[in-house]
């Protein structure tokens, strides 16, 4: 039995795996799958469950890692997202980690395969499915909730310069489960950087400013609300761009935006 990573990759079970993860919410997944005891390397960006990870090598950021520690921590696999992790940095992990397992989940459901690869690989398949079960339970509460009104929302992710999140994006579909779109900018890329225009206020209802991975506050909404007339509201950035374990909080979350009086 192979389990197939996003880039097509199969990959054999092995239950003495020692693992590296360079995605914070990957890293959040697997401790919650029960194999913390098993990866022995994580970036500084890993933060979740903070007990857990307490215990685990730092090494370094999801883009800037330090080669020379991972080396000698020996991993037998990597686990790497094609949208937090820089290409030449992976590709020179490869020469000396012999599995790279590559993740790349873009909607909620995507949630499911994502679990069952880390439970398939690493040996955990009962813990994964149970985690399966609990993923559908939040969803199909989530989808018997009673439409809203469609809105078209500006996600910000920073600012100088500004930066939104296209339709492409596990952000975007999360807003897409509650009715609300993404306007399509000049920039074609994922994360688009944007300038504000009459334009563009015109298009929207209203804008999101994320708590990361720009640290937004109330204080930059009030401003950018009385600069644009518009809504403004600040987001919890891990309940909408953390995948894995994080996205049964996420999909609550959700749910409480959708019950709650109208932002837009």
């Amino acid at each position: 039995m192979h389990f197939i990573d996003a880039l097509g990759t199969p990959h054999q079970p092995d239950p003495a795996a020692r693992i590296v993860s360079l995605v914070p919410s990957i890293t959040e997944l697997l401790c919650e799958l029960g194999l913390a005891g098993q990866v022995v390397g994580r970036t500084g960006f890993c933060i979740h469950p903070a007990a857990q990870v307490a215990a685990i090598a730092k090494i370094g950021g999801t883009k800037d890692v330090n080669l020379e520690k991972i080396r000698k921590l020996a991993p037998t696999h990597l686990v790497v997202n094609i949208d937090e992790n820089e290409k030449p940095t992976v590709e020179a992990l490869a020469e000396f980690v012999p599995n790279i397992v590559v993740t790349h989940p873009v909607a909620p459901r995507d949630n499911l395969a994502l679990a069952h690869l880390m439970g398939g690989i690493f040996c955990a398949g009962d813990k994964a499915a149970a985690w399966c079960a609990a993923f559908e339970a939040e969803y199909a509460a989530l989808q018997a909730l009673p439409k809203g009104r469609p809105a078209t929302v500006l996600y910000c992710i920073w600012q100088d310069p500004w930066m939104s999140v296209s339709a492409d994006t596990y952000i975007a579909r999360m807003m897409a489960e509650i009715g609300w779109s993404v306007p399509q900018l000049n920039d074609a890329t994922r994360y688009p950087r944007f300038n504000w225009s009459d334009e563009l206020v015109a298009r929207i209802d209203g804008v999101l400013l994320s708590t990361e991975p720009y640290r937004f506050t109330d204080v930059h909404a009030d401003a950018l609300e009385k600069q644009i007339g518009k809504p403004v509201h600040v987001i919890d950035g891990e309940m909408m761009s953390w995948y894995g374990s994080r996205s049964l909080a996420g999909l609550r979350y959700l749910r409480a935006l959708a019950q709650s009086a109208s932002m837009f």
